[in-house]
């Protein structure tokens, strides 16, 4: 062997093609690198995602706990590919999904001063059992049941189900509320986009007396939102939030809670409206949607000098949402 044929030997041969001077074995490792880097500013950072054209940004925050999936990934790919580089860099990612996610895996702790507690749940307007649901929602004994999709066919068979427990009970369109508690008044809450018809009322607003002070509780279902070609359409949705976020605003009780479907997640910035007057819940991830596999939680319970403490979800009824039970500590929020 000649020792310019050792030497070729000795750097690997053709088991190490060259390019341009650089091994390209060390390629996949700065590619998974880069979209390590990526991925952990898309956690940490999901409003600099544009949301202008095709609601990219609303996409990327609606299932953004699903983006710790995609760092696992990225973790093995580096394991098999025994890239020290793409190792490290995929730790970044999965570190700043445990900085925003471990308190959801670990949920919420209940405390003494949970004081109330509240069930929500849309019925959905093509559920065969209402009576089933009914029961189901009552059995773990909330102060107040809040639904959304209550057709005038189900209404009966809910309100019978419920009076004997849940003897207060107020009804606007499509959202209702029972509770153990009296109800003071009532009213009905206009969140109707500038496109939709008359006809059209899904936000009521109650005030409860608790045997802890009064509570402003609202009952809302807003717009549902549709994944297209062209993206996420969620305008309507976006105009509905921005009227409930107007009303709230304009609330001058001390204690507030929300209870309904906003069809939207936390995170989702075209709720920031709604989200931004109110505490974010402690608690599992509750996902709530869809009822077979459950991907996001668009079912909520939010409150203002109210803290929601607990979260999770309930067995399935006849509807493609799970209902929610939340704990709230009416001492403060």
């Amino acid at each position: 062997m000649t020792a310019y044929e050792d030497s070729t030997a000795a750097d690997g041969g053709a088991g190490a093609p060259q390019e341009d001077g650089v091994d390209r074995r060390r390629r996949p490792g700065r590619f998974g690198a880069a979209v390590s880097v990526l991925l952990a500013a898309v956690l940490l950072f999901p409003q600099l995602v544009p949301n202008a054209r095709f609601r990219a940004g609303s996409l990327v925050e609606t299932f953004l706990p699903w983006l710790g999936v995609l760092a696992v990934l990225l973790l093995v790919v580096g394991l098999a590919r025994r890239s020290p580089l793409a190792v490290g860099a995929a730790t970044v990612p999965l570190a700043a999904w445990l900085l925003l996610f471990a308190p959801l895996v670990t949920g919420g702790a209940s405390g003494d001063g949970a004081r109330l507690s509240v069930v929500q749940h849309n019925v959905s307007d093509e559920n065969p059992d209402p009576v089933g649901t009914a029961q189901a929602l009552a059995a773990p004994g909330p102060d107040l049941i809040a639904v959304e999709e209550l057709t005038e066919e189900a209404a009966p068979s809910y309100r019978r189900a419920l009076r004997e427990a849940y003897p207060h009970h107020v009804a606007y369109g499509t959202v209702a509320l029972w509770s153990r508690h009296p109800l003071l008044s009532d009213e009905p809450v206009d969140l109707r986009p500038s496109a939709v018809g008359d006809g059209w009322q899904r936000g009521l607003r109650t005030v409860v007396r608790t045997p802890h002070g009064d509570v402003a509780v609202y009952v809302v279902h807003l717009p549902s939102l549709r994944i297209t070609s062209e993206g996420m359409r969620t305008q309507r949705r976006d105009e509905s939030a921005r009227l409930l976020g107007a009303r709230l605003e304009r609330e001058r009780s001390g204690r507030v809670l929300v209870a309904g479907d906003l069809n939207g997640t936390l995170d989702d910035r075209g709720l920031a409206p709604v989200t931004g007057r109110l505490g974010r819940p402690q608690g599992h991830f509750a996902f709530s949607w869809p009822e077979r596999f459950p991907v996001a939680r668009i079912d909520h319970v939010l409150g203002r000098s109210a803290a929601v403490v607990e979260l999770h979800t309930l067995p399935a009824t006849g509807s493609d949402h799970l209902p929610v039970l939340a704990r709230v500590d009416l001492r403060g929020g």
